[in-house]
């Protein structure tokens, strides 16, 4: 897919800074040095192998865990939406879609309503919980992070257990999202495959940052490509993708276009 178009207010104050930021648990520094901003309109993608700290330093962005060392500036009122990677739910509790959506905010059906819709699964409003694909479940756990109206959108892994179709349909979705909210959208992952072409700023992580700026400056780093030896985005392969097609739930194409990648 095409990658998303730069956005030009980030001259504006952050949503959230991150100043010379530390985490240490018990002896072990799992964080250091980490200085990051994240501004409206942006989706910045943090990349690294696993263990290398994305999900603590997400949490320290989220408020749960506390820097060690270092501080956090917010903006004022700033409102957080949060996606998980999965979420367990007892599969003998009956619960609907919008059931799901009415526990974590109570409020009118109309706002559930609209967010399923932004999601692209209003019709999915009275399903089982329990009935929904993987696909599925993952545009009803958007829905529940969009019902917050967030200034800064926050997805850990979303395309874990996803074809790289279906990656393709959530990241063009999230292209979407930002520009209707102007929201931030961190994205969290280590996965590359689409994430290169459809960010607009990327953070290297292996417990400090190692290297950080548009993707075609990150994918020409000697630091990313000690990271990712060998992957194709480190010779700009970023598979960047003609969006000419949508593709539904599945990731299946619905019409007959085809994908165009530059290689």
């Amino acid at each position: 897919m095409a990658a998303p178009r730069p956005v030009p207010d980030t001259t504006d104050a952050p949503l959230i800074a991150l100043h010379d930021v530390a985490v240490r648990f018990g002896q072990q520094e799992v964080l250091s040095d980490i200085h990051l901003a994240l501004h409206s309109g942006r989706i910045t993608t943090l990349i690294g192998p696993n263990g290398a700290g994305k999900s603590t330093l997400a949490r320290v962005i989220l408020g749960i865990v506390p820097p060690s060392r270092g501080r956090v500036t917010r903006r004022t009122g700033l409102r957080i939406g949060y996606m998980p990677q999965r979420i367990k739910i007892d599969d003998s509790l009956p619960l609907t879609v919008d059931g799901f959506l009415a526990l974590g905010m109570a409020g009118a059906t109309r706002a559930r309503r609209d967010a399923l819709g932004r999601a692209g699964v209003a019709h999915l409003r009275r399903r089982a919980v329990q009935a929904l694909s993987g696909g599925e479940m993952q545009r009803v756990l958007l829905a529940r992070a969009l019902l917050r109206k967030p200034d800064l959108l926050v997805l850990d892994e979303p395309a874990q257990g996803v074809d790289v179709a279906g990656q393709d349909a959530l990241y063009g979705l999230l292209a979407e999202v930002r520009d209707e909210l102007r929201c931030g959208i961190l994205l969290i992952s280590h996965d590359l495959h689409l994430v290169m072409a459809a960010t607009d700023d990327v953070v290297c992580l292996h417990h400090h940052i190692c290297c950080s700026g548009t993707p075609e400056a990150v994918s020409r780093d000697p630091a990313f490509r000690d990271m990712f030896p060998g992957h194709p985005a480190t010779n700009l392969a970023l598979y960047t993708h003609e969006h000419d097609h949508e593709h539904d739930l599945h990731g299946n194409v619905d019409c007959a276009e085809h994908h165009h990648h530059d290689h």
